[in-house]
């Protein structure tokens, strides 16, 4: 497994010394820079791509969501791991809407935080039990509200796609979707490929965003 290879972007020290130390004995990460804002960030960019970004929201200059709407159409090969104090839906779904991967509160555990990491690296998406609550709770909100979403689309969907998909915007994982619906990984990852389909959509970010705009959870 090649390593994976880290860029930490946060204007406290001590965050990122924080950091580093959590991840300071894991063999399969490194830390190949650091920076305070989004300038520190982009000369780093100039001679080291790194494999993941971990970003705060709250930044001089430009915030986490305005860096990652550039990374995502400039540099769309780094995964985005937005570690912040903030977990407000606003928050929450602007930083989905710019284009990252997974989103954790910065009181997040070690175990949570490498948990995320690799879930990131291995192509899936991460939100932490908190941000999933967010999003499901907007969800349901929206929906005893009777809010209409794309019929064409959705009718399209088996019971099980449907199910599957509510699970998704939860945050869960495959694997977590599969034990809770005692079938196997596989055909998780059938599904969501047939949603994705169905839905016209490319990735777990993007059903989310079809979710936003088609208010099956609003902001």
């Amino acid at each position: 497994m090649s390593k994976i290879k880290i860029i930490l972007v946060d204007d406290h020290q001590i965050v990122r010394d924080g950091i580093k130390s959590l991840l300071s004995d894991n063999s399969e990460i490194e830390i190949i820079g650091e920076a305070k804002d989004a300038h520190e960030f982009f000369d780093i960019l100039k001679t080291k791509i790194p494999t993941m970004v971990l970003l705060d929201i709250s930044l001089p200059t430009m915030s986490g969501i305005e860096i990652s709407k550039i990374l995502a159409v400039e540099y769309p090969q780094i995964k985005i791991l937005m570690l912040s104090m903030y977990t407000s839906e606003d928050f929450i779904f602007n930083a989905l809407k710019a284009g990252i991967h997974g989103y954790l509160p910065k009181n997040t555990t070690r175990k949570e935080l490498l948990l995320a990491i690799n879930e990131i690296y291995n192509g899936n998406e991460y939100f932490s039990k908190a941000i999933s609550d967010t999003i499901l709770k907007s969800y349901v909100k929206s929906a005893k509200q009777g809010n209409s979403v794309s019929d064409d689309k959705m009718s399209s969907l088996s019971n099980r796609e449907r199910e599957i998909l509510l699970y998704v915007v939860e945050g869960m994982s495959n694997p977590s979707i599969a034990q809770r619906l005692s079938i196997s990984i596989r055909t998780v990852e059938t599904h969501k490929t047939s949603i994705m389909r169905k839905l016209d959509l490319n990735s777990t970010v993007d059903l989310v965003k079809f979710a936003i705009k088609n208010k099956i959870i609003e902001l």
